[in-house]
């Protein structure tokens, strides 16, 4: 790029940097973030598609996740990688409803290039969206559904709502139960959830009903030492996050031996030491050692001379993970081991799951902590379960959080629309067309849950409205029959923050990247060579043409 100055080329810009300006700015960053949104959209509601992605290594997932499915997208353009940040933002914070919160940001763009023809400017269409989010926000806030965290078959319900349409339907019951039993576990005294303190372990094999709760810590670990218990009852366990072995010098030193007997006198030596570390453990009354390093194989013989069950290089998430189960203290010295810092289990005892070796630690007295075990037939059955149990646990953590849930099946969306243009007449000017796009975009998310049922969508819409203009607020539609149902009657309940967030994201990405008038691309510096205007590549979005 260069300027003229009294004939002499003044650059300022690279060479081989590509501007793009005005109208075809805007017209690329939407639709590279409509191509994003197209991408998922057919993953759904509960009769959703699913997508399989093949990496440059050749692994396969197969999910219609939306966070998953977008991070496994090798996406190049910038404003696609916005729809991106949607989803991953909106999984970090409710753990669902990405897929809603991409399609939304998606048919918001949509609706603004209608008016951007029509010549209004992008800032009255920002400000425009930004007033029906604000509205939005209270519209669900009344239309939401009080629930307290002691009120499971409300849980039970929002946790099946989250798995409906994944690969964990297949036994809903019993996971939802699992789901349920351990959030309400591991809630804090101040009624946060972090849902860390559940670990999630995968094994194949089994059905998907073979799955359990563990009230306490599975370790994918086993004994160091097969002379060790493989059982212990009542078991009082140490935790270390120290090595039991003998530490090296910090400074370089040189020990010179000149006969047998200074050898062997070294070698006992050695010996001792672990012995007295080994010693110690066992004064303190513990049975059980976890501990983070290694456990030098003298000091394994001794373990296992005293009937200690003992397993080494355990991962730091999972000491503190057992520190929340057993009540006990993570110590970082052998020596500073009291009786105090031991934690309790009813049980501890190594089991084969799987084919693997794994240490269960059991009948916790209160467990801040669990496990679930899943299992299932093939490795991307049980990776689909992962991510179905995934979203169920952290849309159950939010819903005892926030203590306020919304009926699905696309009624809250249609309450919205509704309730928004109404609201849009009253703010008059060039703003109302905005609060009507941004009504008219609601409706994408019913319309996609009546295509993806092979529903006729513009039947389903007329029948949606009509119920909720005759004040039926909960009408929303029920995709195994196609009919209009009350859907809080019917048990298809979601936590209000799902709703609230795919808002918020959806309208912030949507009025950043209408803001964007110049798009300035440096030249790269290897590899192939950036089409002109720094648009897509020939082949799309890192092959999503081949993704429907």
């Amino acid at each position: 790029m260069a300027g003229q100055l009294g004939g002499t080329p003044i650059l300022i810009l690279k060479e081989g940097a590509e501007r793009t300006r005005g109208k075809e700015a805007q017209n690329r960053n939407i639709t590279a973030a409509k191509t994003v949104a197209s991408a998922v959209r057919t993953t759904l509601g509960p009769k959703g598609m699913d997508k399989m992605l093949v990496d440059s290594l050749g692994d396969v997932v197969i999910t219609n996740d939306g966070a998953t499915i977008l991070k496994e997208m090798d996406i190049e353009h910038p404003a696609a990688k916005m729809m991106v940040e949607i989803s991953k933002t909106q999984d970090d914070e409710v753990g669902d409803g990405t897929t809603t919160a991409v399609v939304l940001a998606g048919e918001l763009l949509k609706k603004a290039e209608d008016l951007l023809e029509q010549d209004i400017h992008p800032t009255v269409i920002a400000s425009g969206y930004r007033l029906a989010s604000e509205k939005a926000y209270e519209i669900l806030s009344e239309t939401s559904k009080d629930i307290s965290p002691e009120d499971k078959d409300a849980l039970f319900k929002v946790a099946k709502t989250a798995m409906t349409g994944k690969g964990a339907e297949i036994s809903q019951e019993g996971l939802t139960k699992l789901v349920v039993d351990s959030v309400t576990a591991i809630v804090e005294d101040d009624g946060t959830v972090d849902i860390d303190n559940i670990k999630v372990e995968k094994k194949m094999g089994g059905g998907v009903e073979d799955s359990e709760l563990i009230d306490g810590i599975v370790i994918d670990k086993e004994r160091v030492h097969t002379n060790m218990p493989k059982k212990i009852d009542d078991a009082k366990i140490a935790l270390l996050n120290c090595p039991l072995e003998i530490e090296k010098t910090e400074v370089d030193a040189k020990i010179e031996i000149t006969s047998p007997d200074q050898l062997k006198l070294f070698l006992d030596e050695e010996e001792n030491m672990l012995r007295e570390m080994v010693e110690k453990i066992t004064s303190t009354g513990a049975n059980v050692l976890f501990c983070q390093k290694g456990i030098d194989d003298i000091a394994q013989h001794f373990l296992a001379k005293a009937g200690v069950l003992a397993a080494r290089r355990v991962k730091e998430s999972d000491m503190k993970k057992l520190a929340r189960a057993t009540g006990g203290r993570i110590v970082s010295s052998v020596d500073e081991l009291e009786s105090d810092d031991l934690g309790d289990a009813g049980i501890v005892e190594e089991r084969k799951i799987g084919g693997d070796e794994m240490i269960f630690i059991e009948k916790c007295s209160n467990p801040k902590a669990v496990s679930i075990i899943l299992r299932g037939g093939t490795e991307h059955v049980v990776d689909e379960l992962e991510r179905g149990i995934h979203d169920a646990l952290r849309v159950v953590g939010v819903a005892i959080e926030d203590k306020k849930v919304l009926a699905g099946g696309g009624s809250s969306e249609t309450e919205l629309a509704l309730r928004l243009r109404d609201y849009a007449s009253t703010i008059g000017g060039r703003e109302q067309l905005a609060i009507e796009a941004f009504a008219d975009a609601l409706d994408i998310i019913p319309r996609t849950l009546s295509e993806n049922a092979g529903l006729d969508p513009i039947d389903m819409l007329v029948a949606l409205r009509s119920a909720h203009e005759a004040g039926d607020k909960n009408a929303g539609l029920n995709v195994i029959n196609g009919e209009i149902i009350d859907m809080e009657e019917a048990g298809v309940l979601e936590p209000m923050r799902i709703k609230t967030q795919a808002v918020s994201s959806a309208t912030e990405a949507a009025v950043m990247i209408l803001r964007i008038d110049d798009v300035i691309a440096s030249s790269k510096t290897s590899g192939p060579a950036a089409p002109p205007g720094g648009g897509m590549p020939p082949g799309g979005m890192g092959g999503m043409e081949d993704m429907y």
